[in-house]
């Protein structure tokens, strides 16, 4: 059963919220993190990405960048910058995108319910990644960026957050990308025991996004542990802070695939190889014209967003195509059967030569929030051909969790994203 715990959050003070409240550390290059630091100067990237405190030739990994990020996260906390909470609290943290709302519970997961398998992932995580986030949470002393984990739809909970959401916010403002954001507390005794007690009766939570931060949270979860001796538990570090959205509050968009070159081939030797897997179409919409009292329908090539799952748009040469996976490499399996592992079974790695996504150069990842406008301007601008994913959808995500397998990288975009410094976790 999940272990889903209040904590003594640390949060901005109200008018401050919106002026320190960063997207995740991920989403940038150091050059945009640091271009978005000098237009905000307490944007939470001067923390999550300290690097940018430095000149461009000091190593971003480098002990006396994270020890910053320790020195201003805690001269914040302590000029009242961040508020810092008395009692254990659980927190709802709601979103509101293109008039689309979600809320979750704020809250510290168990270390021991993610090595457990209560805690479920579908993604691998890569080590040089996790120890970027080691350091940076072993030198600050705290969780700043929170893992966004799923549960299935209760009731009880659902409940809770709603009448949390009726006192007054503890932040409320829009960001400069249109997204809304609040926090509530909820401190009432009755109901943090009602919202223990329903985590408490779930089986299973799903990391949605996050698994590095979760993975890194783990690691300086054990490390401390045998710092403070054999067997040491119940120190703060050992939950790890999340945001905990029920599945039917969540969106799931399409994460999109740019290969750099057609592998040696030319576009028709290309188009004939893909034909052996997919039957291919251009995607085209008809358009009725009446000119000088003639009328007739003329068609024009339009980007194709796939309509459904075993669909797929390509972008090649200035031509958008609908791509459909022939019957046989369609599989019911939880991992095999997703269209974006049949992508790269069946194309990326025997066609183009993409053998491992996760480290060849040639494939790059678009999430679905940049547009198809995106795929066709950098395939447009630099060559190859770009591929339009249909979503990966929540019950596909939790049939490959509950299977213990792991989706090919780049599998779901969620959005909103969950800012960073809205919620704090001390782990002294």
């Amino acid at each position: 059963m999940a272990q889903i715990e209040p904590f003594l959050g640390i949060y901005p003070r109200p008018e401050l919220a919106e002026h320190i409240a960063a997207l995740p550390y991920d989403v940038y290059s150091r050059a945009e993190a640091k271009i978005e630091t000098e237009k905000e100067p307490l944007s939470f990237l001067r923390i999550d990405r300290a690097e940018t405190q430095f000149d461009d030739d000091v190593d971003m990994y480098a002990p006396e960048v994270y020890q910053k990020a320790h020195d201003l996260l805690w001269e914040m906390i302590d000029n009242g910058t961040f508020e810092k909470e008395k009692h254990p609290c659980y927190y709802v943290y709601e979103q509101t995108m293109d008039g689309r709302t979600q809320s979750g519970i704020v809250a510290c997961a168990a270390v021991d319910d993610y090595i457990n398998g209560v805690i479920r992932k579908h993604e691998n995580t890569r080590s040089d990644k996790e120890m970027d986030r080691v350091h940076h949470v072993d030198a600050c002393d705290a969780q700043t960026g929170p893992i966004f984990l799923a549960y299935r739809h209760d009731d009880t909970i659902e409940a809770c957050i709603e009448r949390a959401k009726q006192s007054a916010p503890l932040f409320s403002f829009t960001a400069a990308d249109g997204v809304s954001h609040r926090g509530f507390r909820i401190s009432d005794a009755g109901e943090i025991e009602k919202i223990r007690n329903a985590f408490a009766g779930i089986s299973k939570i799903y990391i949605a996004d996050g698994h590095h931060r979760a993975a890194s949270a783990v690691k300086v979860s054990l490390k401390r542990r045998q710092e403070a001796g054999a067997g040491s538990k119940g120190g703060e570090y050992d939950t790890f802070l999340s945001v905990l959205f029920a599945d039917d509050e969540l969106r799931i968009m399409d994460y999109n695939r740019i290969v750099s070159d057609l592998n040696g081939c030319t576009s028709g030797e290309f188009l004939e190889k893909l034909s052996q897997v997919c039957d291919i179409r251009e995607n085209t919409e008809a358009e009725h014209t009446c000119e000088g009292g003639v009328c007739r329908m003329i068609y024009r090539n339009v980007p194709c967003r796939p309509r459904q799952k075993g669909h797929a748009g390509m972008y090649l040469n200035g031509t958008w195509y609908e791509i459909t996976w022939k019957e046989k490499y369609c599989v019911s399996h939880p991992v095999d059967g997703l269209d974006v592992s049949i992508l790269q079974r069946e194309i990326l790695e025997p066609i183009l030569g993409i053998k491992d996504p996760r480290t060849d150069q040639r494939i790059t990842f678009v999430g679905g929030i940049r547009g198809l406008g995106e795929l066709q301007r950098q395939v447009d601008e630099k060559g190859g051909v770009a591929f339009a994913m249909f979503p990966t959808s929540m019950k596909e995500l939790f049939a490959a969790a509950d299977a213990h397998l792991l989706m090919p990288p780049k599998s779901t975009w969620f959005e909103p994203k969950l800012r960073s410094g809205l919620f704090i976790h001390s782990i002294i």
